[in-house]
């Protein structure tokens, strides 16, 4: 009975072995689906390149279309995350320049000052100019007024909540929404956010004096705008290639209505005169990260516009991409007539695009759903046959002898003729 029972157990424990590397291996092809590995990218933009701006690692921009001038912030970045600190700075740009010189306005701000994501508020005859702000003591809210061209701090907020900050969007001069784009620092945890797309992160309210968790369960919290006309917060998740639509109550607590699934990594929001909202968007998650770590070159960009009417009406319009050459991984997209500024995370220039279209040109209301601007399309082959990826569950864990990815319309092209953006070959074991 021995040596029965010994073999029983060494085949049971291969099975459980073999049936978690199954698991393991349907996660890391879920993960590579998740973050946009299977993207085609094509450079399109029906427009020019009007200008580059001489300014590194401007990832943040908005502007005011009452006023004529945008606000940049920027900061050099050799990689994300940073291993010593950063500097930059905020920037003015006077749109109805042909020039559009950068006047830099934080000269004399005497602190370490890496800003990452800013808003503006327009007072009586000021602005309320607000900044994320990354150093190695932590992390921090920094609050300017801003009379014509001096910026002048008025003060330096910090809070236990203000953890992992990424963007935030001005009420009025006291108040404001921002973003936790993590929960973890570090760890197991952290790596789960990053890349297992953990939705643990937040929204906080400020109201002047306390802080308060509003909404939480995102995958990494990005962008956040606020359309005052409709009371509705828009907050970016690009790992889950989202933008959350939230109603701003009475008492500024959230009320979500809905996700709008973007098919990209979303970042930063801005909105035209026509309250459509632009963003500058990541296609490929894990290239953008291969880009930040500094082991990859460039990473792809891309630019959404999204009409937003109400619950289920919605148009997602794909204005910019290209694979990284002229700008890698855009940030923002602020428009401004028919110009955009496009930002991005650590290039040494940011573009001024000039479009053929008009951009602020804003959709009836139609009552029916959108169809969504990219649909990842991938090729399940077992055994060089096609399978629906709803079958993966059916297969024997204990029968897979290999499982390989391919990408790009050179590679799919081998196994069909069709139009995919990936396939995934699954090989059996042969039977003896």
């Amino acid at each position: 009975m021995w040596k029965p029972q010994k073999i029983m157990k060494k085949n049971f424990k291969k099975r459980v072995f073999i049936s978690i590397l199954l698991l393991l291996v349907l996660y890391v092809a879920n993960i590579f689906i998740s973050t946009g590995f299977f993207r085609t990218i094509e450079n399109t933009f029906d427009g020019s390149i009007l200008q580059e701006i001489k300014i590194a690692g401007a990832e943040d921009i908005t502007i005011s279309q009452t006023d004529h001038f945008a606000i940049v912030s920027a900061t050099t970045r050799k990689n994300i995350p940073p291993t010593q600190q950063e500097s930059g700075g905020l920037y003015y740009l006077d749109l109805t320049n042909p020039n559009r010189q950068p006047i830099v306005l934080t000269k004399n701000f005497e602190k370490p000052f890496a800003p990452h994501g800013i808003s503006i508020y327009k007072n009586n005859h000021s602005y309320t100019v607000a900044a994320i702000n990354h150093t190695k003591e932590g992390d921090f809210i920094e609050i300017f007024e801003l009379i014509g061209r001096e910026l002048t701090h008025q003060k330096t907020l910090k809070n236990e909540r203000i953890f992992s900050p990424n963007d935030l969007v001005l009420l009025d001069e006291n108040r404001f929404y921002f973003t936790n784009d993590h929960k973890y620092k570090e760890g197991m945890f952290r790596l789960a956010e990053d890349y297992l797309g953990l939705a643990v992160s937040n929204v906080v309210y400020y109201d002047g004096e306390n802080y308060s968790e509003v909404a939480d369960g995102i995958a990494y919290a990005n962008g956040i705008n606020y359309d005052a006309k409709r009371r509705l917060l828009f907050v970016a998740s690009p790992r889950d290639f989202l933008v959350k639509v939230y109603q701003k109550n009475e008492d500024h607590s959230l009320t979500f209505i809905e996700n709008i699934d973007c098919k990209t990594g979303v970042d930063n929001i801005e909105f035209d005169t026509e309250h459509n909202l632009w963003i500058g968007a990541h296609p490929s998650l894990l290239d953008f990260s291969a880009y930040a770590k500094g082991t990859r070159p460039i990473a792809p960009s891309e630019i959404l516009k999204i009409n937003y009417i109400e619950r289920g009406d919605y148009n997602i319009e794909q204005i910019y991409m290209e694979d990284g050459a002229t700008m890698a991984a855009a940030t923002v997209a602020a428009p401004y007539g028919d110009l955009i500024l496009a930002g991005n995370v650590m290039d040494t220039e940011f573009l001024i695009l000039k479009s053929n279209k008009i951009l602020s040109k804003k959709r009836p209301f139609s009552g029916k759903k959108m169809k969504l601007h990219h649909e990842n399309k991938v090729l399940y082959l077992l055994d060089g046959k096609e399978i629906a990826s709803e079958d993966l569950n059916e297969i024997p864990a204990t029968q897979i002898k290999s499982v390989a990815v391919y990408k790009g319309a050179k590679e799919v092209s081998k196994y069909t003729n069709k139009k995919y953006d990936g396939v995934i070959l699954i090989e059996l074991k042969k039977e003896k």
